[in-house]
């Protein structure tokens, strides 16, 4: 370096000097208008106490608090019911901890009330987890949620109880007579200004990086696009601090207003209208101001597809090609289309068989029955376990992955009709019918006590009011009722440990089939091919995006799976100011020239609603968690899951992973659903006291891994 640029850096350092001064006084000053409109929140939500039908849940969302944090506020909008608030000694102390059961209570058979019981199968020889030596007495007194337990709907008797027993009359699942049209797609990277086209790179001048800003940029270079995905960058949340939530950030970002651009209305086949708004992946959908019905093109997040984790730009754009390839070797008419859920639902549509008991399609259940389904069919577990339960000092953080979990539980779903049965019919079957029934694809009805002596994790969901929505009770002669599929049912009779008593309440039993497991067996096929080649390949880059293009077939499949619960709709859209807003309407943002709101739509009529598929496919998933065999053919040669760690040392719950206290001997094939050491974080370390805090050192666990290796 000579004089002459020495003196030009040193310039230029003063001038960077002063812009960051200028940055931190607009920081400070935006920190202190948040703390002031923070105390106006505060204040409203007091405020809203005063109304005789506020109800926390609402006041939450209008506000972007939790329910707790609502009623820490407004203790008058507690949803707890009352009996179950004058049974706590204080409102912020946990209830009062059960004496210690025995350490080894004999284990009694599993029962089921009016009926024979199940028989619990013996130990299993070859579980490669030695028997663990007596854990200390562990006081398994889980905190008192922030509100209190949900009723959930049963089957009615009678004429109404018919309709949870039939289809929607003239609506089913047929396979497309339609090829699905590909869309012009381009890759920004938000941050650096560079668009990957085609096989070139162009650097873009996108200003302020506002919605047209952006659309105007990539069109000028690249026209006719009608997808942009965004790789870095993240500019929905420019400006950020200048509200209250990200999603009203995200919302405003959304809605700048443009003179050369308007918010799409959508027309025709799969034309999707406005926008989406989602703290970190939202949609933007966008037509020219001056022709609205010349054609739309959207701005979106890659994240819904994969998480670049510092790809660039070239290397996002190469991984949507060779998923892309991957796809066409098993669908010849694959497309990706703009999420992964569309794109997984269209490929699975491409596998409805054309021969057959089901070539005219899987019937849609009915209205009542998804209704059902959705109200008591719980997603994935997601549970932080508190001490006393484990250690205030973990003295490790040791993650295991399932891998490619979901596609695990493909193989069998239910089809048809299902058929309703009462506590009485079921009591009326013999062992091995009852047994049948719980492994068949069912969904039962059932009041659950947890056993006296019990000192592991609890086996079956809960529900509860509130962000969290279900519970998982442990605690020994807890009792509850709810919902769940007979895999879960089925192992909480039949666990190694000691069996719960179940009383079968009621039921529905499906025929079993296999509406996914073609579709299953392509997106592993996929996955496997995309996997291995992340592996071999001689290029650091093309390893990097096969990767990458793995876990969007990841993605494919379980939002994919998702996509098939069909929840009630919820519908977003923009007003403007002033105007009267549909009716139902909440808001979620506002500023000068229009209001952006969702409402919830009801079900509408959808031919691809199936969530007997994804309700199966979950309660298996949560079964597994638990309890997971290793099979050789049909003999099962090993265990693993939470219930074969010692008590105690589980600490989180992750939809498909767990998160212990200390190594497993679990072997891992590289096969999908088994558990892969996917992070150590030597102790001691301090409990996480929220799964924020869990996922941070979850990260320094799988950093200290990457760098150590996994023979450390």
């Amino acid at each position: 370096m000579d004089r002459k640029t020495y003196t030009a850096e040193l310039a230029g350092l003063r001038e960077l000097r002063a812009e960051i001064t200028a940055a931190e006084k607009a920081v400070a000053a935006a920190r202190k208008e948040l703390d002031k409109l923070t105390a106006q929140r505060s204040r409203r939500v007091a405020g809203l106490a005063g109304y005789e039908g506020a109800q926390a849940p609402a006041v939450a969302k209008a506000s972007g608090l939790s329910v707790g944090d609502v009623v820490r506020i407004a203790p008058l909008l507690d949803p707890t019911p009352a009996a179950v608030r004058a049974a706590k000694p204080d409102d912020q102390a946990p209830a009062a901890a059960p004496a210690p059961a025995p350490a080894a209570a004999p284990a009694a058979e599993p029962t089921v009330a009016v009926a024979p019981p199940l028989t619990r199968p013996a130990a299993v020889p070859e579980q490669p987890t030695p028997a663990p030596a007596p854990a200390p007495a562990i006081a398994l007194t889980a905190p008192v949620p922030e509100t209190g337990p949900r009723e959930l709907p049963t089957l009615p008797e009678g004429p109404a109880g018919a309709r949870f027993e039939a289809v929607t009359t003239g609506l089913s699942s047929k396979r497309p007579n339609f090829t699905q049209q590909a869309r012009s797609t381009v890759f920004l990277d938000a941050a650096a200004g560079v668009l990957a086209v085609r096989d070139q790179t162009v650097r873009l001048d996108l200003g302020t990086r506002t919605p047209g800003e952006i659309l105007d940029a990539v069109l000028a270079t690249a026209p006719g696009t009608e997808r942009v995905y965004i790789t870095a960058g993240a500019p929905w949340h420019d400006g950020a601090e200048r509200y209250s939530t990200l999603k009203d950030a995200v919302a405003a970002w959304l809605n700048t207003p443009s003179d050369r651009w308007t918010t799409a209305t959508g027309s025709g086949r799969d034309k999707l209208a406005g926008h989406f708004v989602h703290q970190r992946q939202p949609v933007g959908r966008y037509a020219p101001a001056a022709a609205p019905d010349s054609g739309t093109t959207e701005i979106r997040s890659m994240g819904e597809w994969f998480d670049p984790d510092g790809a660039d730009v070239v290397t996002c754009r190469q991984a949507f090609t060779l998923l892309w390839q991957a796809l066409r070797r098993h669908w010849d008419d694959a497309v990706l289309m703009g999420s992964p859920s569309q794109t997984g639902r269209d490929l699975w549509s491409r596998t409805i068989p054309t021969t057959g008991k089901w070539a005219g399609g899987y019937p849609v259940l009915s209205e009542e029955l998804r209704g059902l389904l959705h109200a008591t069919g719980g997603q994935g577990r997601t549970e932080l376990i508190l001490p006393p339960r484990v250690p205030e000092q973990l003295p490790a953080l040791v993650e295991y992955d399932r891998t490619f979990a979901y596609a695990k539980h493909l193989w069998k779903s239910p089809v048809g009709t299902p058929r309703r049965i009462t506590a009485a019919a079921f009591a009326a079957m013999t062992e091995q019918e009852q047994t049948k029934a719980l492994m068949s694809c069912s969904h039962w009805n059932i009041k659950v006590t947890v056993p006296a002596g019990w000192n592991h994790v609890g086996l079956l969901p809960a529900p509860v009011t509130g962000d969290r929505a279900w519970i998982y009770p442990c605690e020994p002669g807890a009792t509850f009722t709810t919902w769940a599929g007979g895999a879960e049912v089925h192992l909480a009779l039949s666990n190694h440990i000691a069996p719960w008593r179940v009383e079968i309440l009621g039921g529905l039993l499906f025929e079993d089939g296999k509406p996914l497991d073609e579709w299953g067996k392509r997106l592993k096929s996929a996955w496997a091919d995309l996997t291995n080649l992340s592996r071999i390949h001689a290029d650091e880059r093309q390893r990097q995006a096969a990767y990458l293009a793995s876990r969007a077939v990841r993605s494919v499949l379980l939002f994919g799976l998702g996509g098939f619960a069909q929840r009630p709709r919820l519908v977003s859209g923009t007003t403007p100011t002033g105007e009267a807003l549909p009716p139902g309407a909440e808001i979620l943002g506002q500023d000068g020239q229009v209001v952006t709101w969702q409402r919830q739509a009801g079900f509408s009529r959808d031919p691809y609603a199936h969530p007997e598929w994804a309700a199966y496919v979950w309660s298996g998933a949560r079964a597994a968690l638990l309890d997971m065999k290793y099979r050789q053919g049909k003999e099962v040669i090993g265990h693993a899951g939470a219930l074969h760690a010692k008590p105690g040392t589980v600490v989180y719950f992750g939809t498909d992973g767990i998160a212990l206290t200390e190594r497993q001997p679990w072997p891992y094939r590289g096969e999908v659903g088994d558990y892969l050491l996917k992070g150590h974080l030597t102790g001691p370390v301090e409990h996480p006291t929220s799964q924020e805090q869990y996922l941070k050192l979850r990260g320094l666990g799988r950093a200290e891994l990457a760098e150590k290796g996994a023979d450390q």
